[in-house]
């Protein structure tokens, strides 16, 4: 029997599309057992258990490419990750998958090789990397490879997500982007991922209002999110540093420097029309393990 932990994670982080994301201490569990023949999922709804399920997917493709035997097997599937919220539930679940394949195939492929097929089965690597690696990176894509590194982040950040009680699906969320955009939103965007890399790093709280925003997705995304406007004006009243969608949403992120921000915002944000979830998230360092 095998185990898999796989942290939650947030992508985008403002001006960082399909390249940051950061990982959290919000996890998904996989267990993987053998059973005589066929496929049994536990732990999840009831219209996930069967052979369309992602974990399933990705560990059966991952045994595929490595030419060895779909054994019988069961998944027991425990997550705190809450499903098309915008916290990199499918990363989770492919990152589980592939990573439980590797150990019952008796661990032939290394971290990188692992990345890859996730990159693969994924079609993005900004979830896949912090889910697999921790912390916070970002991460290309050239030739098929994708190539990944981590940045140091201050312990002085506190990440608070709003999760509320409905989903966006990601390719919902990506049909009302534009096909093309111009060179100034482009430089926009790069000068200021650049910037706030850094100004994560030390804790920057001006640079990181400065640096958090955004014109290639999160003005066409906000209009998709309920309330959006709403929450944005509860956060910034009450001090927040920023505020982005987190990944491609519902779930939006502030980040505050003080640990008490989401109590400020609570009643508030509880006499809003839709449940939102307050939760003050701390950054996984470790990524996905084996227990």
């Amino acid at each position: 029997m095998i185990t898999v932990k796989v942290p939650a994670t947030t992508a985008n982080i403002g001006p960082g599309f399909d390249t940051l994301g950061l990982a959290f201490k919000l996890y998904s569990y996989f267990t993987f057992k053998r059973i005589e023949y066929g496929l049994r999922i536990v732990g999840c709804e009831e219209k996930y258990q069967n052979d369309s399920n992602l974990v399933y997917t990705s560990f059966k493709k991952t045994l595929e490419i490595l030419n060895y035997p779909v054994p019988g097997i069961e998944i027991s599937i425990k997550s705190d990750i809450p499903i098309s919220r915008g916290l990199g539930s499918s990363a989770a679940c492919i990152v589980g998958g592939v990573m439980g394949a590797n150990i019952i195939a008796g661990s032939p492929l290394s971290k990188d090789e692992i990345f890859k097929i996730c990159n693969d089965i994924e079609g993005h690597p900004d979830n896949i990397a912090p889910a697999l690696f921790g912390g916070l990176t970002a991460s290309l894509v050239e030739d098929g490879i994708p190539y990944t590194v981590q940045y140091n982040i201050s312990e002085n950040l506190y990440f608070c997500a709003l999760v509320p009680d409905f989903r966006l699906s990601t390719a919902e969320a990506r049909k009302v982007l534009p096909s093309e955009i111009s060179y100034k939103d482009a430089i926009y965007n790069i000068s200021r991922t650049a910037v706030l890399l850094k100004a994560l790093e030390n804790g920057d709280e001006l640079l990181i209002k400065k640096s958090l925003s955004d014109r290639l997705h999160e003005k066409y995304r906000n209009v998709l999110i309920n309330e959006y406007e709403e929450v944005k004006e509860i956060c910034e009243k009450n001090g927040n540093t920023a505020l982005f969608i987190s990944g491609s949403g519902p779930t939006l992120m502030n980040i505050a420097k003080t640990k008490d921000f989401q109590w400020k915002i609570e009643y508030e944000i509880k006499n809003l029309k839709n449940s939102w979830i307050i939760r003050t998230l701390d950054i996984d360092m470790k990524g996905a393990v084996v227990l």
